[in-house]
């Protein structure tokens, strides 16, 4: 098995470490663009398998895509952040050229790859990897919801003084502070609904604070997050590589679910060897299918910007 990240800044750099230590592929290519980099992370992950107890194999590489030849998985985290005074159609316009560049490479040497997409916007950027490349809808898969619902159990957990794991919950649609939706009302501890030991104003609090979750890191540390991105897409790869089924919200293709066409937006699917396999339909009630149909409306709109490039 062998697995290629594109980008080897802090969120790329941190998927590839989780990916070796559970060594989810016996190859795992560490690629970007700027001299070295790639290079220098790959060895210093690889001088830390002594200590840590594993074998796969780290290569760096500068833009030399041959080396990703024969990948089963394929993660993008390249591109820019937006920055001050950069407008949503500059950073989608710089971010498209290096999504659509970097697909068309990695399409010379693994045609059969599947792809996870981090890179932002990236309900845009996974429409864009769709509609550029022409592969099977289920093998181009966007992670925002993955790291969005990690996102929602952390606020979930810190109200309840529960373990994360012992939850169930999800963020569907946009990924972004004003297009998630925390599914609050299918939330389950365990078993039992949150709104049991939750009160309104908690699960209020509670959605406020996931669906700011980023812009809150950005905030503190001055930067964009990096661990918990790097885990979500190292948590899907495992769910390839390893064929578990596990269901995550990923941003794929919908035909007719949830009452979207022709949009690439965040729904629950399982993550298989295949890709996502399946949608599940979670049923929404009439106020959660709006706030679903008004995001699908904000990422079209992001989406009609790619007409223009």
């Amino acid at each position: 098995m062998k697995v290629t990240v594109v980008g080897a800044g802090a969120v790329g750099a941190t998927c590839a470490d989780n990916i070796a230590r559970k060594e989810l592929c016996t190859e795992l290519v560490l690629l970007d663009i700027k001299e070295g980099l790639a290079e220098g992370k790959a060895q210093d992950m690889m001088q830390t398998a002594a200590l840590l107890g594993f074998d796969t194999k780290i290569v760096g590489s500068t833009n030399d895509y041959a080396k990703t030849a024969g990948s089963d998985v394929v993660v993008i985290t390249s591109g820019i952040p937006r920055k001050p005074g950069m407008t949503r159609e500059e950073l989608i316009g710089t971010n498209a050229g290096i999504v659509k560049g970097v697909c068309e490479n990695i399409l010379k040497y693994s045609p059969n790859t599947i792809i996870i997409v981090i890179s932002n916007p990236m309900d845009t950027m996974t429409y864009l990897a769709l509609t550029s490349t022409g592969l099977p809808k289920n093998r181009i898969i966007g992670m925002g919801g993955t790291l969005d619902s990690s996102r929602f159990k952390y606020q979930l957990s810190q109200h309840l003084g529960c373990s994360p794991s012992d939850l169930n919950a999800v963020v569907v649609g946009g990924h972004g502070d004003t297009t998630m939706i925390p599914l609050i009302r299918h939330a389950t501890w365990n078993s039992a609904p949150v709104s049991n030991f939750l009160s309104a104003d908690q699960q209020k609090q509670i959605v406020n604070d996931t669906m700011v979750g980023g812009a809150t890191l950005t905030k503190l540390i001055g930067t964009s997050a990096w661990y918990a991105p790097g885990a979500a897409g190292a948590a899907l790869v495992e769910s390839i590589v390893r064929d578990q089924k596990k269901l995550f919200t990923c941003c794929v293709s919908l035909d007719g679910e949830y009452g979207q066409k022709d949009i690439c937006l965040g729904v629950p699917v399982t993550i298989g060897r295949n890709g996502w396999e399946k949608v599940l339909d979670f049923t929404l009630n009439a106020d959660e299918q709006a706030e679903f149909n008004k995001s699908a409306e904000a990422v079209r709109s992001m989406n009609e910007v790619l007409k223009t490039l």
